[in-house]
């Protein structure tokens, strides 16, 4: 069997697949193989398959163990015979006998077929899982390809690797249209058998990080490290960032010049509230700023990783934020519990409390938190 135009064609999907020559043809072979004992129904005995792209040939060949007596005509050939083709064979020798397949048939052709693309897609998944498994916990661009009633294809990178957007990693009340071109975190890249997928999401905290990394030198550089951060998807984040260069501005490294830096973070997240923290090694320090753009007046440790801030009384919304928001991020992004008062709930605690102290020991012991005031935030 001769096809030079079927081997001219190889070299072209070699091209635009990037797969190489030998993966095709050791696929192809095998397919061939499946087809020609599909078509014998499995009847043809020990069947092989050789290709030469030099010569644009394709040949068959039967192969058959050489013994004394046949006990298996499918698979073995007497020594006599096999000596008719070559008088060097000996007891237990492989003997390959050329043959021209009779009706290669629209099936067999089908199964070939079947066989080739089913290893171009495990080649091509392979290749993906390849390309893409140092491209985790990164930032691509990508190009929307599909949206459904649940799920948003992407398009990432020159090769139109596809990725998709579960749910739960798109921003709430973010519109994604076809072609609009937006930025992904690289959350996973997962094997699921038949194909490969590359999970993306707009949602991930690691997708505000990898902003800054691309808008801040000195973050890139190392100067400046993001020590800590956390997110609510569409509505606020709170990093902790820090330089133990003290020449080193790192808050103002961030936000840039009039704000420039990270304007340009924020306008990518569809106007989401960014507070750049510096972070500190003293936890109740770290908390007070952590509540931002709250002032806070003092920072108390109650037990360990528990604390109250007390703000003044006009900033108690602001601290704790709308549904608790603030205060909940502001203890995700720190590790502690934080209680959040107003001056005067924090004052007149301590005053009953003073109270409670001073009272005679007779008197019945009440808990003063119980008759204050007070405001709370929890995670």
């Amino acid at each position: 069997m001769v096809n030079k135009e079927f081997f001219l064609a190889l070299e072209d999907l070699e091209a635009e697949k990037g797969i190489s020559s030998e993966i095709f043809l050791e696929a192809l072979r095998g397919a061939l193989v499946a087809a020609y004992k599909k078509q014998y129904d499995g009847g043809a005995g020990t069947v092989d398959v050789v290709l030469n792209p030099e010569k644009g040939s394709i040949k068959f060949y039967t192969v058959k163990t050489a013994v004394e007596e046949v006990t298996d005509p499918e698979k073995e050939i007497s020594l006599a015979d096999a000596r008719e083709l070559k008088k060097s064979y000996k007891l237990g020798d492989e003997v390959r006998e050329e043959f021209v397949p009779k009706d290669f048939g629209r099936i067999a052709a089908q199964t070939a077929k079947q066989v080739i693309l089913q290893k171009l897609h495990e080649t091509e998944r392979d290749n993906t899982l390849s390309e893409y498994s140092d491209k985790k916990d990164e930032l691509m661009s990508c190009v929307v390809r599909k949206v459904d009633a649940k799920n948003v294809y992407v398009e990432l990178g020159k090769g139109q690797v596809e990725g998709v957007m579960l749910p739960q990693d798109q921003v709430p009340g973010e519109k994604y249209n076809v072609n609009d071109r937006i930025k992904v975190y690289v959350k996973n890249i997962k094997n699921n058998g038949r194909n490969a997928q590359v999970l993306v999401s707009r949602t991930s905290a690691g997708l505000v990080k990898r902003l800054f990394e691309n808008e801040v030198p000195e973050i890139k550089a190392g100067t400046v490290v993001v020590k800590a951060i956390t997110r609510e998807a569409g509505q606020r984040t709170k990093m902790a960032i820090y330089s133990e260069d003290p020449q080193v501005d790192a808050v103002g490294a961030c936000v840039g010049n009039k704000g420039a830096r990270v304007n340009a973070v924020v306008a990518e997240l569809g106007g989401e509230k960014v507070d750049i923290i510096l972070w500190s090694e003293n936890p109740l320090e770290f908390i007070a700023k952590a509540l931002s753009p709250a002032k806070v007046i003092s920072v108390t440790q109650v037990d360990e990783k528990s604390a109250v801030a007390v703000v003044p009384d006009d900033k108690l919304s602001l601290a704790i934020g709308r549904d608790g928001q603030n205060a909940r991020l502001a203890a995700r992004l720190t590790g502690w519990k934080i209680d959040v008062k107003s001056e005067s709930a924090a004052a007149k605690l301590a005053a009953l409390r003073q109270e409670a102290e001073e009272a005679p020991e007779s008197a019945p012991a009440q808990d003063p938190a119980a008759e204050a005031e007070t405001d709370t935030a929890k995670e």
